[in-house]
């Protein structure tokens, strides 16, 4: 007989959204409110990445906020989708120190299971749901062409189309494929942001976790072709809107979360009819 082949655990897949940070560049907007909670034509930005968790079937998830909008996002999402068998949990940080950080602050809520880690202000129309339900191990980004690859993390692609380096924000062109905001690592990934270094800009940079997987051999990268919205100036937040708009990408969430969504409006609109009277 051949020896056996030992498949990795199979392990829960939790979720983590990265809803912090000052957004300066929607000043005044973001000087009342999160960015994550600003409207995406018909309802906030917030719900299109856990709407990516939840088609999944992610139903345990991290939510990471600045420690001045807490109440906010805690009173949108405490109980919304509680009954519905999505368990949504807060972690404050109080000062944003990259992307990476994000790990770290998860290390409890991630525990020995994978995690999917979203930003909270990247839209997909895609929904990688093949993608996260099959992750075994490793690390896993999702790839996409751009005009000005400059602002982003790239990855360079061999002529076999397998990924052979990532460098964050080159000045010197690369490639032409951005990293997105949505990564899948198994739960080695607390270790690997513990020990990464701040870049020169004092972050710890995701770029050098997803380095770490590919130094590993353990990285796999997803092109797309889908809509890829970072809704991150007044110019690209309404250009995100027209675009959610027409391409219907609100239409097509999971019944659970456009039910508790619809549910929460119900009882917004009797609170509201109580406090007339």
């Amino acid at each position: 007989m051949g020896e056996e082949i030992i498949k990795p655990k199979r392990r829960k897949m939790k979720g983590i959204v990265l809803a912090g940070g000052t957004a300066t560049r929607l000043f005044p907007m973001t000087a009342t409110t999160s960015k994550q909670l600003l409207p995406v034509y018909d309802r906030q930005m917030i719900f299109y990445p856990l709407n990516t968790l939840i088609k999944a079937g992610i139903k345990n998830i991290l939510i990471i906020v600045a420690p001045e909008h807490s109440g906010q996002f805690l009173n949108l999402l405490g109980s919304l989708l509680k009954k519905h068998g999505i368990h949504i949990t807060f972690e404050v940080q109080s000062t944003p120190k990259g992307l990476a950080e994000a790990l770290t602050l998860g290390e409890n809520h991630v525990g020995d299971d994978n995690v999917a880690l979203i930003l909270g202000d990247n839209i997909f129309e895609d929904d990688f749901v093949k993608q996260i339900k099959d992750f075994r191990s490793g690390g896993h980004i999702f790839a996409k062409k751009v005009p000005d690859p400059e602002r982003f993390g790239v990855v360079k692609f061999n002529k076999n189309n397998r990924a052979i380096e990532i460098v964050e924000k080159p000045k010197a062109w690369i490639s032409d494929y951005a990293v997105t905001g949505l990564y899948l690592y198994d739960n080695d990934c607390v270790n690997i942001a513990k020990n990464i270094k701040p870049s020169e800009r004092g972050e710890v940079e995701i770029t050098e976790v997803n380095k770490a997987y590919l130094k590993k051999k353990s990285l796999e990268v997803t092109i797309f072709e889908g809509q890829w919205l970072d809704a991150g100036t007044p110019d690209s937040l309404l250009e995100a809107g027209l675009i959610v708009k027409e391409k219907g990408i609100s239409k097509n969430f999971h019944p659970i979360l456009d039910q508790a969504i619809n549910e929460f409006n119900e009882e917004l609109k009797i609170l509201s009819k109580k406090k007339l009277n």
